[in-house]
């Protein structure tokens, strides 16, 4: 089985306008309220490409009914811990000349209600994949990543995380099967500005050393790079396509990874062409990819 953890979920209010004037009254052409997080991404993806999963994490209020209500209509099973208080954000994501976001907070999370999530994660299996992934609110301790990914060492679970700096360096000592930072995050996580695919490919396998088994750095329109566990590597240029909306595209390309991976019984490059192909079609889509756009575009990559 499949699961995602999204510490934060949300409400994504989409909204594009002709201009947008700080100050003023300013009216929108287009709006959409979306379940949003990175784990919830991951979710929906993979349930498009045929796959069933289990999406947890935590939900409050009103926006967390909708989160739910919007996973059921997608056909992802979810088993989200629910809070008492507060309610699941919203973020808004307003489009005109320039892009702004304003995120939510999100709801306060209680010791207690961490355990429920750690006795669901017990569960877990040898053979089972989890997805950490994304940014935690401010009321989880810092170190969440590491403690689930303490419980669950040894036993055999395939981990797969995709976290900004600090959440992912402080899990690479418990060897998690995969990591998916971006070309942009690998530079800052060692302070460095990375121009080349050699640099890149450097301080992949510094990740490497550090405990990580399998490395997929994407490059938005630059495409992808895997290396892998047995030493390998692998380069994949972006398929073409329109850019329409960049939002879920590298949850989509580790959704992509998973199903390649499956798919092939452990071929990983397969699941790079998988997962390459799989980011694309959803930045090249309003929505996140189907199964049918990611078969057009993989025919023009392998």
């Amino acid at each position: 089985m499949i699961y995602t953890v999204t510490f934060n979920p949300s409400l994504d209010y989409i909204v594009r306008l002709d201009n947008f004037t700080a100050g003023e009254i300013n009216r929108v052409n287009y709006e959409q309220v979306l379940a949003g997080g990175k784990g919830i991404n991951v979710s929906i993806v993979l349930k498009n490409l045929g796959h069933d999963n289990s999406a947890l994490g935590f939900v409050a209020g009103f926006t967390g009914e909708e989160i739910k209500r919007q996973l059921k209509d997608f056909g992802v099973k979810s088993d989200f811990v629910q809070l008492n208080e507060g309610f699941s954000r919203i973020n808004v994501k307003a489009k005109a000349s320039t892009e702004t976001e304003i995120n939510g907070q999100g709801p306060d999370i209680s010791e207690a209600k961490q355990q429920e999530l750690f006795a669901q994660l017990d569960k877990l299996v040898e053979g089972d994949t989890l997805v950490l992934a994304g940014s935690i609110p401010k009321t989880l301790p810092d170190d969440i990543y590491q403690r689930i990914m303490a419980r669950l060492d040894g036993k055999g679970i395939r981990i797969v995380v995709d976290a900004e700096k600090k959440l992912l360096l402080n899990v690479l000592q418990y060897h998690p099967f995969l990591i998916k930072p971006n070309n942009h995050e690998l530079g800052d996580m060692f302070g460095v500005k990375l121009t080349t695919d050699e640099e890149i490919i450097t301080y992949a396998k510094k990740l490497q050393e550090k405990g990580a088994q399998n490395v997929l750095i994407s490059m938005a329109g630059d495409g992808a790079i895997l290396l892998t566990a047995e030493g390998k590597s692998f380069k994949c240029p972006a398929p073409k396509g329109k850019l329409i909306n960049s939002v879920g595209a590298g949850d989509s390309m580790v959704a992509g990874f998973i199903t390649g991976y499956m798919e092939s019984n452990g071929d990983f490059e397969k699941a790079f062409h998988m997962g390459v192909a799989t980011g694309s079609a959803s930045a090249f889509s309003e929505n996140l990819a189907t199964r049918p756009e990611v078969e057009a575009l993989l025919a023009t990559i392998e």
